[in-house]
């Protein structure tokens, strides 16, 4: 089954009690994953830092990253708080990291045994070799990245997993540790590569389904999709095609202050979408075409026999203005018809009735 990830992220916009609301609506949905974001706003931008387009766009307003971001902060100890009520609701929990110590965070107290690299950490090289360091499962964004960061990105993760904390990190070093077998079995064991767009909301003719299937030829491993779209076809697009994760922004109210609540989903959507990605799941199957079990009773009635077209004699020649192929498919296949032909019939037949020859 699809892996859900219901993306809180910075939705709370710093408000515990909301981020509490949405570990309930998460689980309301059926994800089975609630995720968040954990981060020092000081360690993650500078007083420079612009925001981006969509942000300004999203919160009317325009102003650092910084100032942004030191309002949708929450405490470490919400955090553990926030796991704790998680774990009682039933809910997997996540969090995702965008600073050293906040990783530290994760790996330590929170004791998070799956990891998540946003698509702008991947060209952060240091960072990602934190995460592969600490052994943890991996699931990593690749938005804005060409296939040439991916494999960058995965030579570091590779070298993390395979050599030991004293062996020197080099960009030659990445690549041997990616190239070799023990890192391409470390990598399939470890990670999974998420498609993405980062725009928010994401415009349909951006996104690009089909770069999964790139990226599953080029590096062999599992691929899944962060989605950024509005709505949620192509989030069950991705599912029947072949996506093992599907991360989606939710928020309680898409007319909240914020940079991200805009480009998500209410918690109404939030479910139709995970019920209609089980359903996906669900009509995939095992590929095999075979009759399924609804549709063997409908045989008879949908399919047709030989029969006669009108009454036949015994000894009279079968030609083809005495054979109709006609429904029910209880008697002999219209694949016998060319047998049929130029026989003489063994007995006689009234019209409609079906051939034993």
């Amino acid at each position: 089954m699809t892996l859900i990830i219901a993306e809180a992220g910075v939705n709370h916009n710093g408000d515990e009690d909301l981020a509490f609301a949405l570990v309930d609506a998460a689980v309301a949905s059926g994800a089975d994953i609630v995720k968040f974001q954990t981060f020092n706003a000081k360690s993650l931008a500078t007083a420079e830092a612009k925001q981006a387009t969509y942000q300004q766009r999203n919160t009317g307003q325009t102003e650092s990253q910084l100032q942004m971001l030191s309002r949708l902060e929450l405490s470490y100890d919400a955090h553990l708080r926030l796991q704790a009520y998680s774990k009682q609701r039933g809910i997997g929990f996540l969090s995702t990291a965008f600073d050293d110590l906040s990783l530290q965070f994760l790996l330590g107290p929170l004791q998070l045994n799956l990891l998540k690299i946003p698509s702008g950490e991947i060209t952060n090289a240091p960072f990602v070799l934190q995460h592969a360091r600490s052994q943890r499962d991996l699931i990593v964004s690749t938005g804005m990245a060409n296939l040439a960061e991916i494999e960058a990105v995965l030579g570091v993760i590779a070298f993390g997993l395979t050599m030991p904390v004293e062996a020197k990190p080099t960009a030659s070093a990445f690549a041997k540790a990616y190239a070799s077998k023990q890192g391409q079995t470390a990598l399939k064991q470890k990670v999974t590569l998420l498609h993405c767009t980062t725009e928010y909301p994401a415009p349909a003719s951006d996104i690009n389904l089909t770069a999964m299937d790139s990226m599953a030829a080029a590096f062999g491993l599992a691929v899944g999709y962060s989605d950024h779209s509005a709505g949620i076809a192509i989030a069950i697009a991705a599912v029947a095609r072949g996506a093992t994760v599907l991360e989606k922004h939710f928020t309680l109210d898409k007319n909240l202050p914020g940079p991200d609540h805009k480009a998500s989903l209410q918690p109404d959507e939030l479910s139709q979408m995970v019920k209609a990605i089980r359903e996906v799941e669900q009509a995939l199957g095992d590929g095999i075409k075979r009759p399924a079990p609804s549709e063997l009773a409908n045989k008879a009635v949908a399919r047709k026999s030989l029969v006669a077209s009108r009454a036949i004699q015994a000894g009279e020649q079968l030609t083809a203005e005495l054979i109709a192929c006609k429904r029910p498919g209880t008697g002999t296949s219209p694949y016998h018809y060319w047998d049929l032909l130029g026989k003489s019939a063994s007995r006689a037949y009234r019209e409609g009735e079906p051939f034993a020859e």
